[in-house]
């Protein structure tokens, strides 16, 4: 389905904390559309702060490998 792709932080992706250059990297989108989406959300009500706090305490940092395999 995601082609052995994983949900991580960015490192080469990042700006703050990598969670929304992963997310595009997941994706596959360009990441300015979701700092743009990210910073609607914070703008509106302040909910994508608190997601964004939440995803970089979740999800992982990226390994820097390129493939990824289940065991």
């Amino acid at each position: 389905m995601n082609n052995g792709k994983r949900l991580t932080r960015s490192k080469k992706n990042k700006v703050v904390a990598g969670v929304c250059g992963g997310l595009a990297e997941y994706l596959n989108v360009d990441p300015t559309i979701i700092r743009l989406a990210a910073a609607l959300f914070c703008v509106m009500g302040g909910s994508g702060i608190l997601l964004y706090v939440i995803a970089a305490i979740i999800m992982p940092e990226d390994s820097g490998d390129d493939y990824y395999y289940e065991s």
